[in-house]
Parts: C-alpha cells; sequence; structure tokens
C-alpha cells in the first residue's frame, strides 16, 4: 500500500485527474497568483507539486524542503532552476509528445494565417471596411512551394516539416546542433528536408520558423544579425520560447529592413504588454501562446503529469522524466 504524501497542486486540474491524486495522497489546491499564503504553507510540507507557469528558483526550493518531486504540466522546464533541482536531487518531469501534433497544428496555422494576411483581413470584414474588392496592396503571399526554414529539428520541428513537405510541396531547411537521423527519426522526411548551416538556411528561407527551447546558448540568440542573413520579403515565425527574439531587432527588421512579416505565438514577457508595438504592428500576426491549447491535448497533458507524479511518489521510475544533470 502506498504511503499517503502530500501534494501541491499550483494550477488547475481536470477533475478527474484531482480525483486520482486524492485517491491516494493528501492533496492541497493552492495558485500562487490568488492565494500565495496558503501556497507558501502548503509547500513546507509538500512533497510533490504538479502544475505550470510559475517559477521554481532556489528561494521556493527552500521553503520546500521535503519535496521530492515536480510535475510540470508542459514541455519547456524553463521556469525551473535545473541545477538546483539537480543538486538537491528533486526529480523533474515534464509532458512531450502528447503536444506535438497540437503544436505543429498550431503553428503551420500562424504560418498560414501570416503568409496569407487572415486576420488582417478578417478585421477588415469585422470592421465593415470591406467595400469593394481588395487590391494588391492586400495580397498575401503563397505557402505552397515555398522553401521553409526550421531552427530546432526535435519532434514539433519534425511535425511541422511533414506538413509543410508532404502537404504543402514546400522543401525544408533546418538547423539543429546536430544532424537528425531521418531514416530512423522521420523516413518520410527523407530527401524532402535538409541540414543546412544557419546562416545558408536564412539566406535560402522564404519562411523561417524558430522551435528552439530557451538556454544560456538561445537567449536572444534570435537578433540584428540573423533578421539581416534573412532573405529579403522572408517571414519570420516563432512557435518556441519568445525570449530567444530580440524583439527590439525584431521591429526593427519590420521597420527599417527586409523582413516581410512576423507570427508569433510567444513573446518575452507574457502576456504581452499592452504598451508592446508588437500588439498592434500591422505586420505581425500575434497569439497569445495557445500552441497546445485544445481540451484534448491539455487534458492529455494533465493526465501524463499526473501519471508522472503518482509514480515518482510510488517509487516508481516517471514516464515522462526530464534530465536535470544534461541542463
Amino acid at each position: 500500500m502506498t504511503t499517503k504524501k502530500n501534494v501541491l497542486v499550483f494550477r488547475p486540474l481536470p477533475e478527474d485527474q484531482l480525483a486520482r491524486l486524492q485517491a491516494v495522497h493528501h492533496v492541497t489546491v493552492a495558485d500562487p497568483r490568488k492565494e500565495p499564503e496558503a501556497f507558501a504553507a502548503a509547500l513546507r510540507t509538500a512533497n510533490g507539486l504538479i502544475g505550470a507557469s510559475h517559477t521554481v528558483d532556489a528561494a521556493l526550493l527552500d521553503a520546500a524542503p521535503v519535496l521530492e518531486v515536480i510535475s510540470s504540466i508542459s514541455v519547456g522546464v524553463d521556469n525551473y532552476a535545473l541545477a538546483e533541482l539537480h543538486k538537491r536531487g528533486i526529480v523533474l518531469c515534464h509532458t512531450p509528445d502528447v503536444l506535438t501534433e497540437t503544436v505543429a497544428d498550431t503553428v503551420f496555422a500562424i504560418l498560414m494565417a501570416t503568409q496569407r494576411r487572415v486576420v488582417e483581413l478578417s478585421n477588415l470584414v469585422r470592421e465593415g471596411r470591406w467595400t469593394k474588392n481588395i487590391g494588391d496592396e492586400l495580397f498575401g503571399t503563397d505557402v505552397h512551394g515555398k522553401t521553409l526554414g526550421i531552427l530546432g529539428f526535435g519532434r514539433i520541428g519534425q511535425a511541422v516539416a511533414r506538413r509543410a513537405a508532404l502537404g504543402f510541396g514546400m522543401p525544408v531547411l533546418y538547423h539543429s546542433r546536430r544532424p537528425v537521423d531521418l531514416a530512423t527519426q522521420a523516413p518520410e522526411l527523407q530527401g524532402r528536408a535538409m541540414h543546412t548551416p544557419l546562416d545558408e538556411l536564412l539566406a535560402r528561407s522564404d519562411i523561417v520558423l524558430a522551435m528552439l527551447p530557451l538556454t544560456d546558448a538561445t537567449r536572444g540568440m534570435i537578433d540584428v544579425a540573423f533578421f539581416a542573413c534573412m532573405k529579403p520579403g522572408a517571414a519570420f515565425i516563432n512557435g518556441g520560447r519568445g525570449a530567444t527574439v530580440n524583439e527590439a531587432a525584431l521591429l526593427h527588421a519590420l521597420n527599417h529592413g527586409t523582413l516581410r512579416a512576423a507570427g508569433l505565438d510567444v513573446f518575452a514577457k507574457e502576456p504581452l504588454p499592452a504598451d508592446s508595438p508588437l500588439r498592434t504592428h500591422p505586420r505581425v500576426t500575434p497569439l497569445p501562446h495557445i500552441g497546445s491549447a485544445t481540451h484534448e491535448t491539455r487534458h492529455a497533458m494533465a493526465e501524463l503529469a499526473t501519471t508522472n507524479l503518482l509514480q515518482v511518489l510510488a517509487g516508481e521510475k516517471p514516464t515522462a522524466p526530464y534530465d536535470t544533470a544534461a541542463a
């Protein structure tokens, strides 16, 4: 019989997943944004944490002396002090795989919307400004047959590449730390996706998609020099992490360079500040970080996170651990 432990749920869980935890352990639900005192009190005795979108730093870990595991309802782990977790022997789990196809759908939707100016032209109709057939000043740009360059070629990057290459006849270039063995990982992309040096990818791509994790190496790497290397008239899409982009450099490329448009699901600061020029820029298609935001996928993420937590607290190996030693 599993010994009951203390679990702190710091973001809402679906009722069925909360019930799974309550059937086995003592559970406290406390959102630090809304109930900071209750959260702090529960943290002192918490053996397990489950949630997302909250910074877990050394100070928070100091306040959780018996913590054994954190189960994040996310793929990205940039909110967590990885070195501290490793040093303290605290297991970190996350939720890869279950959101791959959904995020790829979202990314390709942003790409399509940016190329065809979907949001801008929808607003033209909504606001009563569609009074005659549009002229070429409002025309979009084709997607099919265009060259797509992808930075970061993990699960989601490969899923986007399948949509592009197989569905829209797009040549795909990708850049990652090392070439992907397509024969074993993505055989359908053999001959359709090519590992390419970064400068060459930027010079040849009609659309550049960033699917990068946030690390010390990637923070701010998409900068003035990056945009200057891009093909004139190209578009930039970011579906990875907002802080990989120097947003001032992005705005400069849109206003003074040759960047035609940008589609962004992520930003350096979220929610996007009301005074950010990206919010209303005429050539930016902004979305509120909705990559995995479907009913089905968010439930699947919560289910995997709950499973991870229960496994660790039962002394078992979790389904999806994150290797904090390699961070």
